[in-house]
């Protein structure tokens, strides 16, 4: 058996345990080391650190505090690591804990967070997913239920100190192109809510008060989000520090490609079995800036899909450049939009679209001026045809309770 050299206590405040961290930051210490041909678990709690509860109400969604978020377990020094050198990780295994058999997807508030389709969506909402096995099924959303493709949204290395300046110049400049917009351009910077790990005193005040939040993916990794790194996968990772400095967390039960409403997976707490090797020099060696990775052997076996095609043309009807993200957003919308025909709300077809194993392609981008996106989405996952026919849709959905919406403060 593994050891497990990062243990989590689930009725504790992940800032209680001193192997945990949310920025990154080149001189957090590491909290463990280990050999190249290593393999050992590490336990994480779920990337709010505990804020969102098994409930019917979506007031903790509405009212979770980001400025915390992620929560990532490590960071894990390996011996012999130096910059210049790509850290190879295989993903062995990935697990739920016995007494944590759930999982939540949520939408952020406009105001607190936002997401991919916000201005449809502007309110928090919030549903749960139960686990038996590998399976999963939510109250909230009825007559769907399919197979989990487990992976970390996120897991990364430490970056050197002038990679942490570049993030930290590059984004303020983009912050400050429009400083009131909500939600923001980017999140900087912010020491009063900063897990340093096991910094102190001095110290710890300063790189809180510089280090990079771990929102979105960068060079060396982070909040990628990619659905097929499950387990039997192998990511190979920059290394811009001595020892690397491994950190992972922001477990996902599953996710559609994209995690489009933002808390867009379905989110738990958890337990991963990595190994690690070494390739000395392996930045420059194969030209790498970026991880790279090969995805999982295993994954559900949906073969099946209805596709939804969106082009680069907004809601408003205004043409774009070859942008797929306004592409994107469209698929996204005209799935959501045929699941409304079968009796789901939008809100419960949204859900799907981020819970789901669900597949987003970039299909198009040299036909000017229109990209094309496409969202397959499996059939196998419903408990009955949703394949267009001559007689219609019919409303089969019932039963089980809409995706809970916050209520408005006092």
């Amino acid at each position: 058996m593994a050891d497990t050299i990062i243990k989590i206590d689930l009725n504790k405040s992940p800032y209680e345990n001193d192997k945990i961290h949310n920025r990154w930051h080149p001189d957090i210490p590491m909290v463990a080391t280990v050999k190249p041909g290593d393999d050992f678990i590490v336990e994480c709690c779920d990337w709010t650190g505990g804020q969102i509860k098994n409930d019917d109400s979506a007031d903790d969604v509405r009212d979770v505090d980001l400025t915390q978020v992620h929560f990532l377990s490590g960071p894990i020094g390996v011996e012999g690591c130096e910059p210049g050198d790509l850290l190879e990780v295989d993903i062995l295994d990935i697990g739920t804990f016995d007494d944590s058999q759930w999982g939540f997807n949520g939408f952020f508030a406009k105001t607190n967070g936002g997401g991919f389709l916000t201005e449809h969506f502007p309110d928090a909402q919030k549903s749960i997913w139960d686990f038996n096995g590998m399976f999963t099924k939510s109250r909230h959303i009825p007559n769907v239920e399919f197979a989990g493709l487990i992976h970390p949204g996120l897991i990364g290395c430490l970056p050197s100190k002038e990679m942490l300046e570049e993030w930290n110049k590059r984004e303020e400049e983009l912050y400050n192109t429009d400083p009131d917009r909500v939600p923001g351009l980017a999140n900087l910077p912010f020491g009063d809510t900063a897990h340093m790990g096991r910094m102190t005193g001095d110290d710890k005040t300063k790189a809180a008060a510089e280090g990079a939040r771990t929102v979105p993916p960068r060079e060396h990794g982070g909040n990628c989000d990619i659905k097929d790194l499950s387990r039997g996968s192998k990511v190979y990772f920059p290394v811009y520090v001595n020892g690397g400095g491994l950190s992972v967390g922001d477990l996902h039960f599953s996710q559609g490609d994209g995690e489009i409403t933002f808390c867009g997976a379905i989110e738990m707490a958890g337990w991963i079995h990595l190994r690690v090797n070494l390739i000395k020099d392996g930045m420059s060696k194969y030209g790498i800036k970026n991880p790279i990775f090969k995805p999982s052997p295993i994954k559900p076996r949906y073969d099946d899909y209805v596709i939804f095609e969106g082009i680069s043309v907004d809601e408003q009807g205004k043409q774009h450049y070859l942008d797929v993200h306004i592409a994107y957003r469209q698929a996204c919308l005209n799935a959501i939009e045929y699941m409304t025909k079968f009796g789901y709300t939008k809100a419960q077809a949204y859900a799907i679209l981020g819970c789901a194993p669900v597949e987003g392609h970039i299909s198009g981008v040299v036909d000017v001026p229109n990209a094309c996106a496409t969202l397959w989405l499996p059939t196998g996952i419903f408990d009955f045809d949703i394949n267009p026919n001559a007689n219609g849709p019919e409303k089969k959905v019932s039963g089980g309770m809409d995706v809970p919406l916050s209520k408005d403060k006092e």
